[in-house]
């Protein structure tokens, strides 16, 4: 079976609702990315045990996604200028993780086929890729960009009641003395308050005072809606949370 369906996927096909990114449900979703921490380890133990493919065409980078029609992964291999898209319709009543499991293990057969006929490990990897899509990176990029979180403890914000938004303020030590003496008039032991939770928006207030004199960032890369693919460590990653601008 050839993969070369039509790709008609667009700004228009990602709607508003939320889906979780491992299986796309979206009964009782709420504002999760995820119905299940079982449902995402389980197409993270798909994809991972599945990388004997990705080496084997000397892949880069790749990603996973999919809609309710299809899942594609888009890979970049070592070397390469284009991007190869490989299509697959989706199945009734399966998940993502089994039509994964159904693309890949069709291609490792025909990539292993190939193989043995010619003995050439580099004609069975093109003879794969043949059967892609190719893209210019310019249409569908799969090179991911360095996505930066503040490494600021989630509480000290909470005490002082900050969002991570409020890290990038140009005045940001004014915001957050301006932040400190606010809690100070409401929990201060001398004005009433307890003096367990006063201590711990003194101490949220060095710990961000001192973040904002010497700022460190946790760096990682991969796409907000897409699962992404790391040549160089051979493992791959979930979907990045999506930044709030």
């Amino acid at each position: 079976m050839k993969i070369s369906i039509k790709r008609s996927i667009s700004g228009s096909d990602h709607k508003t609702i939320n889906r979780c990114l491992s299986c796309g449900t979206t009964e009782n979703l709420g504002r999760r990315r995820y119905c299940s921490i079982d449902c995402r380890r389980n197409l993270r133990y798909t994809l991972d045990v599945r990388t004997g493919l990705l080496k084997a065409l000397n892949t880069r980078y790749a990603t996973f996604y999919f809609t309710d029609m299809v899942i594609i992964m888009d890979v970049l291999p070592f070397g390469s200028k284009e991007i190869f898209s490989f299509i697959y319709p989706r199945s009734n009543g399966k998940k993502p993780a089994e039509d994964y499991c159904s693309m890949s293990d069709m291609l490792g057969n025909e990539w292993w086929a190939e193989k043995n006929r010619t003995h050439k490990h580099y004609r069975a990897s093109l003879h794969i890729l043949e059967k892609a899509r190719r893209n210019d990176p310019t249409f569908c990029s799969v090179t991911p960009p360095e996505i930066k979180t503040p490494a600021v403890k989630k509480a000290s914000l909470m005490h002082l009641k900050l969002g991570k938004s409020d890290l990038n303020s140009p005045e940001l030590e004014r915001t957050i003395k301006r932040a400190f003496r606010f809690q100070v008039k409401k929990h201060h032991p001398d004005l009433g308050g307890d003096t367990d939770t006063f201590r711990k928006i003194h101490q949220a207030y060095l710990e961000l005072i001192s973040w904002a004199e010497n700022p460190s960032y946790l760096k990682r890369r991969g796409f907000p809606d897409r699962w992404f693919y790391d040549g160089y460590k051979n493992r791959w990653l979930q979907p990045a949370p999506h930044l709030k601008k």
